[in-house]
């Protein structure tokens, strides 16, 4: 339901915040610039980073059938002028790993799938 109709129905910022599933604040909020008189303008996209690249990746995820990765798509990516981040492809995971197996997680280790570890 529409945050400004849900006010008018109930009269209450914390009433109309139940039915919409938000704060009372954030419903004072809107109803506040609504009264002044601002109804907001039309949002701008900010656009994405990807977004030279967007048809590159269709045109690799089409012809592989859903089947690569980052890992694979980012040297033709690159080609294109493409400056994000990098791929994660285990990277972090794998500076993360211990030696005797495990992931660190905080100040504790975790084992799965092997007999006689604790999880």
């Amino acid at each position: 339901m529409d945050i400004l109709a849900a006010y008018r129905e109930v009269g209450s910022y914390r009433a109309a915040a139940v039915i919409c599933g938000t704060t009372h604040k954030t419903v004072r909020r809107v109803v506040e610039r609504h009264n002044a008189g601002d109804g907001g303008s039309e949002r701008q996209g900010r656009g994405h980073n990807y977004d030279e690249v967007s048809s590159l990746v269709a045109d690799k995820v089409r012809a592989t059938h859903g089947k690569i990765s980052a890992k694979r798509l980012l040297p033709a990516a690159r080609a294109a002028r493409y400056g994000g981040r990098p791929a994660t492809s285990g990277g972090w995971s794998r500076r993360r790993r211990r030696p005797g197996g495990g992931v660190i997680i905080g100040a504790v280790v975790r084992r799965c799938g092997r007999p006689g570890t604790r999880w």
